[in-house]
């Protein structure tokens, strides 16, 4: 089992995030860090739980592709595990729709590996 490393804040621990927004536009990807990083900084939230509310978030406004890719993997980063992202995933089938997060269970694979 790997080490996971938690980071203080999501956004300024992500080198490689940071440079994927910069890269669409820079200053539109700067804003994003700055913004971002201020939000993910607040202390009474934990990094984890802010970023179970971005991938509920996610399936409610039906992110998909590479927005909720990013979002899983900050989520692993932090320590989230794929039993955690499928009970959230039926989770917000009750409160999101289960057409909408019925969806997300495929996205999975890609960021935890085949589920066994």
């Amino acid at each position: 089992m790997s080490k996971i490393t938690v980071k203080k804040n999501a956004i300024l621990g992500d080198k490689k995030l940071q440079d994927g927004l910069r890269k669409i536009n820079p200053d539109w990807g700067d804003f994003c860090v700055r913004a971002s990083a201020e939000a993910w900084g607040k202390p009474l939230i934990d990094q984890k739980t802010k970023t179970l509310i971005t991938l509920a978030v996610d399936i409610v406004i039906l992110a998909q592709g590479q927005q909720f890719a990013n979002h899983l993997s900050m989520a692993k980063q932090q320590g989230v595990t794929r039993a955690e992202m499928e009970e959230l995933i039926l989770f917000m089938s009750i409160y999101a729709g289960f057409n909408k997060a019925g969806v997300y269970y495929g996205a999975l694979d890609a960021v935890f590996g085949a589920k066994e």
